[in-house]
């Protein structure tokens, strides 16, 4: 039975580390152009979507805290706190920003504090607001607009 298939792959051929290519059937499929390509995603994230309806109430019944951002990566997702009071910097996810900028280095914000699952030791920043811009800088907003400070 002759058809216009041909076969790329044969089971008598050996299988060491270097027989492990891709055939070459003529034809290459298109890769995704996804901006997230490359970046790890921690698992389980941490984010509004995925926290449960009481620690969502132990948050916002606590105690609100200030602190500047350290830093923020829009295309990752996340960025860090540093808390004004001291102590190891704070891990804020992009799901718990309220507001229309977004955060850029300097920026005075405003938070509560949520424990971070599975084990509950670590903290991450909930309800983060932007008190003070950081003067001097560009911000942008969600939709993707710039202004100046």
């Amino acid at each position: 039975m002759q058809s216009g298939f041909k076969a790329c792959w044969s089971p008598a051929s050996p299988l060491s580390p270097g027989s492990l290519r891709l055939p070459e059937c003529g034809h290459t499929r298109e890769r995704c152009p996804s901006p997230m390509r490359g970046y790890l995603i921690p698992s389980p994230l941490p984010t509004r979507r995925s926290r449960t309806c009481s620690a969502a109430a132990r948050a916002a019944e606590g105690p609100v805290y200030t602190g500047v951002c350290k830093c923020f990566s829009r295309a990752k997702g996340h960025g860090f706190i540093t808390p004004s009071d001291g102590g190891s910097d704070v891990f804020v996810h992009i799901s718990d920003i309220e507001g229309e900028y977004v955060p850029v280095e300097g920026d005075e914000v405003s938070y509560k504090l949520c424990s971070i699952p599975p084990k509950m030791e670590k903290v991450q920043a909930v309800e983060v607001t932007i008190t003070h811009l950081a003067p001097g800088s560009k911000h942008e907003t969600w939709s993707g607009h710039v202004i100046s400070s």
